[in-house]
């Protein structure tokens, strides 16, 4: 291996343990000693895993580096190549004017995202706890989270990327800062399309009152921005802008690609057609049901309710949805952990979603299943009950609050 992918790679660790630094941790030897104990042990598993390649490195994305050494680099851009958006194929072209392995430049980005990742669980969980050994376990523990350690170092791929970038949007919007809000979910959006699976939690924001109409406004101006260097080097602006209407074909036609969604339970469904437009049917009436439940106590919605809308969203609209795929409960994983972190006795949940999702990341690296992908849509069902409960009472426990203050 390349002395330099070394070397990037132990910048990136000193990266987390300066992020855990700016958290403002107690100057302990206990403290410092764990972090970096911790964090060099998950950067000594992912270098480990560097040298791993996937079929979906060999035939897709070491094709794409190659499209564009072959086209100029950023050139390139100026053509339709891949089925990812616009910000991640800027990487792909940085790649193909570097002297290291793309498979290892790609791994390392994730590896990148997988920090920002474990830096906005933190933050996040900070605004619901100040103690110091809870923060810095949570961003410890999303490094080690098995689905975010296979996802980017071993499998090469960047959900981590559009993950963080949504948490990080979330944070900053309970911090009241609408416009950084608005431009990391812009950030997320661009990334990957699996976002909208987590970004209707921001119409709970809107009710939430942590945003103004025309702080809406910075999302589409924060996403033409963001594609616009695509647009100077040749790429036509609609064509650019409308990308992911043009990539939906590329999801696939199957209702259940090893995913542990609600098609799991079914082997043959004849009328798939119909299936596949019930299923959607039911995602939106059940995001829907969960806006509509903030719409009725818009004037009670705390903090701790904008968490649960959010792991809802994210775990039951792709749980309804067809055509998903194995990776595509990453969001799901992340935010139970961390809500996990926040009520300790949950973390059954945790458990559970990351065993759900697991049998299809094993499905995908052994190529054959170890339980069938209706035992973790099985697991699933438990979680969204609670998640619900939980959503519900804490809108209801705001209420009781403030009547109780007023009395």
């Amino acid at each position: 291996m390349d002395y330099k992918v070394i070397i990037l790679l132990f910048l990136e660790a000193l990266f987390a343990l300066f992020l855990l630094y700016r958290q403002g941790f107690p100057k302990k030897l206990s403290y410092i000693a764990s972090a970096v104990g911790f964090v060099a042990l998950a950067f000594i598993l992912r270098y480990l895993a560097l040298d791993y390649e996937t079929p979906d490195y060999q035939n897709f994305l070491s094709k794409w580096v190659d499209y564009f050494r072959n086209f100029g680099g950023f050139k390139g851009l100026s053509r339709s190549v891949g089925n990812y958006n616009i910000p991640y194929l800027y990487f792909l072209a940085l790649f193909s004017y570097i002297d290291i392995k793309d498979l290892y430049l790609i791994k390392l980005l994730s590896i990148f995202f997988d920090i920002l990742l474990a830096y906005a669980s933190m933050k996040l969980l900070s605004l619901f706890s100040s103690n110091p050994a809870k923060l810095m376990g949570c961003f410890i523990t999303v490094l080690f989270l098995p689905t975010v350690f296979l996802n980017g170092a071993v499998w090469g791929q960047c959900d981590s990327s559009y993950v963080a970038l949504a948490l990080l949007g979330i944070y900053f919007a309970l911090s009241d800062r609408p416009c950084l809000s608005m431009i990391f979910a812009a950030l997320s959006f661009g990334f990957k399309l699996q976002s909208v699976f987590i970004l209707p939690v921001y119409a709970v924001l809107l009710m939430q009152g942590r945003f103004r109409w025309k702080h809406i406004l910075v999302f589409p101006v924060a996403y033409i921005l963001l594609v616009l260097p695509a647009v100077f080097m040749g790429r036509p602006f609609v064509e650019t802008i409308t990308l992911y209407f043009n990539q939906t074909g590329s999801i696939g036609s199957g209702l259940n690609y090893s995913a542990p969604s609600i098609f799991a339970f079914f082997g043959n469904i004849q009328n798939e057609a119909l299936a596949a437009r019930l299923g959607i049917i039911s995602a939106f009436a059940f995001m829907f049901i969960i806006l509509g439940l903030a719409l009725i106590f818009k004037d009670n919605i705390s903090n701790e309710a904008v968490m649960w809308a959010a792991l809802l969203l994210a775990m039951g609209i792709p749980f309804l949805l067809p055509h998903m795929h194995d990776r595509y409960f990453f969001a799901a994983d992340v935010l139970c952990l961390l809500l996990a972190f926040a009520v300790p006795s949950l973390s059954a949940a945790a458990v559970l979603c990351q065993f759900a999702s697991l049998l299809g990341y094993y499905a995908y690296f052994t190529c054959k299943f170890f339980l069938t992908m209706n035992y973790g849509a099985i697991a699933l069902i438990p979680i969204l009950c609670c998640a619900l409960f939980f959503y519900i009472l804490s809108l209801r426990k705001n209420i009781l609050k403030k009547i109780s203050k007023n009395c």
